[in-house]
């Protein structure tokens, strides 16, 4: 773990530059300046990006503040769930979403796609190995991480019923309904059933990834004051 206060300036910077790039790109003003791409908001990628782009501002802010060198404290618990989101982003676009039947593989390799889905998901993640202090996770984060991927389920289902649940209304340049940007929440496709099912399959791919960081923060807890000792 890195206490350099100069280390993680540089880092945090890059990462908010990045970030923000690709939170431009989301609103779609890099293909048009004078329109913003209005479905930004239904998508994960771009909630759970936001959401660690928050966390790292607030870090970046409480590290321009401090006057020495010590570990980033801001935020943890949203620190954890983000990660968990950022991971589940990660996984789920590239091995799921980036080469399904339909979509244009050049499409991956656009700014704001390789920024939200592959670069500031990995920069994210490293950030806690690299600058969080070990041992400091408590056990109910990964427990409370659920609270993201139901709640962005519950906000799907609202938005559906504004809607009526009007499948017609599409994603601008896509043949998805805006309700349903993910297959994994499509009622039409995937029915009551496959859609709890699914819901169910991500909060236990939450709970069980988010323990497993959870054993790492103790195992490098450990490790760090066994190399103090020698």
């Amino acid at each position: 773990m890195i206490k350099n206060r100069t280390a993680q300036l540089i880092y945090q910077t890059v990462y908010v530059t990045l970030g923000f790039v690709g939170i431009i790109a989301s609103l779609g003003i890099f293909d048009n300046i004078n329109t913003i791409r209005w479905d930004f908001y239904v998508h994960f990628t771009n909630i759970s990006n936001f959401l660690c782009f928050g966390v790292m501002l607030s870090a970046l802010i409480q590290t321009v503040k401090k006057k020495t060198d010590s570990y980033v404290s801001a935020a943890p618990i949203l620190k954890f769930i983000g990660m968990l989101g950022i991971l589940l982003t990660f996984l789920v676009f590239n091995i799921m979403l980036a080469g399904a039947e339909g979509r244009d593989p050049q499409a991956n390799w656009r700014i704001g796609s390789l920024c939200f889905h592959v670069v500031l998901p990995i920069l994210y993640i490293a950030d806690w190995f690299l600058f969080y202090e070990r041992k400091k996770t408590k056990w109910y984060y990964p427990i409370a991480s659920m609270a993201f991927p139901l709640t962005y389920v519950i906000f799907l289902l609202i938005h559906a019923v504004i809607l009526k649940f009007d499948s017609s209304i599409l994603i601008p340049t896509t043949s998805t309904p805006l309700i349903y940007p993910y297959f994994f929440v499509n009622l039409d496709t995937q029915g009551v059933t496959g859609v709890l099912m699914w819901i169910g399959i991500l909060s236990a791919a939450f709970v069980i990834v988010g323990f497993a960081f959870f054993g790492l923060d103790r195992i490098g807890k450990k490790k760090a004051e066994k190399d103090m000792l020698n």
